[in-house]
């Protein structure tokens, strides 16, 4: 299992760090990423922040520092996540315009022009920002977050009318939130895949986590 998409102390989670981290380990995680939620006035603090608790993880789950990057107006999103890469965030995560939050227009599309490692939750995303964040190699997210999760099959659908590569995150904030390998090959067929593609989703993942730290 690898989570790409968890939240601390640092934004709205109730963890700390490393309570997040072995919570996670005991759940069979492989790997993490801290994606706290940033805009413009906390991104540089967040992100040095949680890249120091990786720099000093000794626990046998892997941890990658991220951000989400959360209700920042459409325009701003290319330079919050400029600013997130430049302290060390390896993934880039944008709040999408899930259903159950007044999430700005534009924002998806933004997410994708600002070559986005995730878009998290679109919601009812349309075919051309689904098209655009293929062509920009931004995956879209399977939620495993109740109110984020209600539209996981128009998500999966779209995902795959425009060739767009699909990951599974919990959107951890609390204990409760962290999901197993199983629980999430469960979610994501749900979403209306086969298991054989929801076993796809998951590598994704892998694939991510190889791309900007090496094997795992």
């Amino acid at each position: 299992m690898i989570d790409l998409h968890m939240h601390t102390i640092f934004s709205d989670g109730e963890m700390i760090p490393a309570e997040l981290t072995r919570r996670a380990e005991a759940a069979g995680c492989r790997c993490i990423a801290i994606t706290d939620h940033v805009d413009q006035s906390n991104v540089d603090e967040v992100v040095a922040a949680v890249v120091k608790f990786c720099s000093q993880d000794r626990h046998r789950v892997r941890v990658l520092p991220g951000v989400e990057i959360t209700h920042v107006t459409p325009g701003k999103i290319a330079d919050v996540a400029k600013r997130a890469r430049a302290g060390g965030a390896k993934i880039i995560v944008v709040h999408g315009e899930t259903i159950v939050e007044p999430v700005e227009a534009g924002t998806n599309e933004a997410a994708a022009d600002a070559g986005a490692t995730i878009l998290a939750h679109p919601g009812m995303i349309t075919p051309e920002d689904a098209a655009r964040a293929a062509s920009a190699g931004t995956h879209l997210e399977i939620s495993g977050r109740g109110g984020h999760s209600f539209s996981n099959g128009h998500v999966a659908r779209a995902a795959a009318q425009a060739g767009a590569k699909l990951v599974f995150n919990s959107d951890t904030h609390a204990p409760s939130n962290i999901v197993g390998r199983e629980t999430a090959l469960r979610i994501v067929t749900a979403a209306g895949l086969s298991f054989a593609e929801a076993l796809a989703v998951l590598a994704n993942s892998e694939t991510i986590v190889e791309a900007c730290s090496g094997s795992l």
